[in-house]
């Protein structure tokens, strides 16, 4: 392997280790929104002493939701591959 070829290989994962980062720290975000939403204003309709109860529902709903864009983008991306192959 040449230092060329080193050199792009660490551009290209520290690349990937940055938008990791960022997907983080954007999902950290919207989960403190949704948290946050819920407690405001869905929680005033729920019966008091459902805590745990609460928080299954909400990971249940958020894995269903990051399922559901995880397909739709997975489509897409095939989508996308399959134009530039044409």
């Amino acid at each position: 392997m040449g230092k060329k070829n080193i050199r792009q290989e660490l551009i290209k994962q520290m690349a990937t280790l940055a938008t990791a980062g960022f997907g983080l720290v954007a999902a950290l975000a919207w989960n403190e929104a949704i948290q946050t939403f819920i407690r405001e204003y869905l929680n005033p309709y729920i019966a008091s002493g459902t805590g745990v109860a609460s928080k299954f529902i909400y990971a249940v709903v958020i894995t269903a939701i990051a399922v559901f864009v995880t397909y739709q983008l997975t489509k897409l991306a095939g989508e996308d591959k399959e134009d530039k192959n044409q």
